[in-house]
């Protein structure tokens, strides 16, 4: 198991952390991250194993050559994680100031789009 464990931890170049709240910009926070990992721009990683202080997640993190956090909203749940666990060097985008509205702003295809192609030109 600990094999597993480790290749499923084991970091990588880019990393993402996504909100994957309850609202709709969570939403479209977590599917732009997934699809950025699916097309290779990045890989989507354990925001849980940060804010849990999982000793191979932050590992992992800390090998990154590029983190960025995608946040939802205003609230900054990711940055705000990241920051307690002490990584202060990565990209940071939020959707609403995309002008998506939380509350407002459906999971479609054009909203992933446009926070996936911002995303990637942060980590390019």
């Amino acid at each position: 198991m600990a094999e597993k464990e480790q290749s499923q931890c084991s970091g990588g170049e880019k990393l993402i952390f996504a909100c994957s709240g309850a609202a709709d910009v969570g939403d479209i926070a977590d599917r732009a991250a997934r699809k950025m990992t699916k097309d290779g721009t990045g890989r989507m990683f354990c925001l849980a194993g940060v804010g849990g202080n999982i000793d191979a997640v932050i590992k992992a993190t800390k090998a990154a050559s590029r983190i960025l956090a995608i946040d939802g909203c205003e609230l900054d749940c990711v940055k705000n994680c990241l920051q307690q666990a002490d990584f202060v060097d990565f990209e940071h985008l939020r959707l609403t100031d995309l002008g998506l509205q939380k509350g407002a702003s459906a999971a479609s295809r054009e909203n992933i789009a446009r926070v996936v192609d911002k995303a990637a030109e942060m980590l390019a």
